[in-house]
């Protein structure tokens, strides 16, 4: 039996960034648990159901940002993507247009800026760091002039069903925006795990030049990785849209940082090669839960902000000490 149980152990963290899921997820529960003590509302049905509301649109870019990660790469267009997907939905939909006609083209519009990033990145040898922050800048822009620099008025009752279906509506009790990320979730991890673009994307991460000699298109599968970014995040602004019921150019402002918090607290790497999805579940809980917990505690707007950039930084530097080795040497050093 205790054979059965190491085994079972050994094949479990033997995962790819499966010890850090492990150990966030009793922070988490820790986290929950003093929370809860703090204000035993935090557990109440209602703060419970909207947490997990507020957790979805973290989960869905931080599953994208994932993506990219792994590759080894990064993406901060995420937020502004976010940005132009609530504006041009929005500005369609008051223009008349059917809501899910204008659903359909926003997402073509929000597709276009993953290959864009895709090419810069993999093809054109740009610094995904300078590409994205290129695009950033171009999506925010659009985000900003396909209302002629305004923010646009209710998009109308006719946007009811839109409304409803990715944010108000509920199905067995659970919002839709709950079940949306839910659904997404469980796609993607069955691409990112199952498939042979998901070893690929790893295989990119973990040693790109040898992944060029096994034949690996490495032009291809990253533009797949930033077309799941993009993706997700205009999924995200058609849920600020449908929240808010308009469109506001700045929808979307630091949600690349919340895209990283949610993806390297949950154990993807930022060097590339590692993490797994329900991680950066993990991470968004996280994420939610301190900005819910806190602002139970009574805690500030600005400690919420300083709380999560240090947990960001804590986590990404155990990620490079732990990969580039440093402890072990250490302890090989030491008698």
């Amino acid at each position: 039996m205790n054979s059965k149980r190491q085994s079972w152990y050994k094949r479990l963290f033997a995962v790819r960034g499966m010890g850090q899921v492990v150990t966030v997820s009793v922070g988490l529960i820790v986290m929950c648990v003093v929370f809860g003590i703090i204000n035993p509302t935090f557990f109440s049905g209602k703060n419970v159901a909207n947490l997990l509301r507020q957790i979805a649109p973290i989960l869905l870019i931080g599953i994208g940002q994932s993506y990219v990660l792994i590759t080894g790469n990064i993406d901060l267009s995420i937020g502004s993507v976010v940005g132009m997907s609530c504006m041009i939905s929005a500005t369609m939909m008051t223009k008349g247009i059917n809501p899910w006609v204008a659903v359909l083209l926003t997402l073509m519009c929000c597709l276009i800026v993953g290959v864009v990033n895709g090419l810069l990145v993999a093809k054109c040898k740009l610094p995904p760091f300078i590409a994205t922050l290129g695009t950033m800048t171009i999506a925010r822009g659009v985000a900003q002039i396909v209302n002629n620099n305004y923010n646009t008025d209710a998009i109308g009752d006719g946007a009811k069903g839109f409304r409803d279906f990715f944010y108000y509506g509920k199905a067995a009790g659970v919002y839709n925006t709950v079940i949306i990320a839910i659904v997404l979730w469980l796609v993607f991890n069955f691409l990112l795990s199952k498939t042979r673009t998901g070893r690929h994307i790893y295989a990119i991460g973990s040693n790109i030049e040898a992944s060029k000699l096994s034949g690996v298109n490495i032009v291809a599968t990253t533009t797949k990785a930033y077309l799941v970014s993009s993706f997700c995040s205009c999924i995200v602004g058609l849920v600020i849209c449908a929240t808010s019921g308009m469109g506001t150019m700045d929808a979307g402002n630091a949600y690349e940082m919340y895209a990283v918090a949610a993806s390297v607290i949950g154990g993807v790497s930022t060097l590339g090669g590692q993490g797994i999805l329900i991680g950066t579940v993990i991470g968004a809980s996280i994420w939610g839960v301190l900005q819910n917990g806190l602002q139970f505690a009574g805690a500030p707007v600005a400690i919420r902000n300083i709380v999560i950039g240090a947990i960001v930084v804590i986590s990404v530097l155990i990620d490079v000490i732990v990969r580039s080795g440093k402890l072990g040497k250490k302890n090989k050093i030491e008698p």
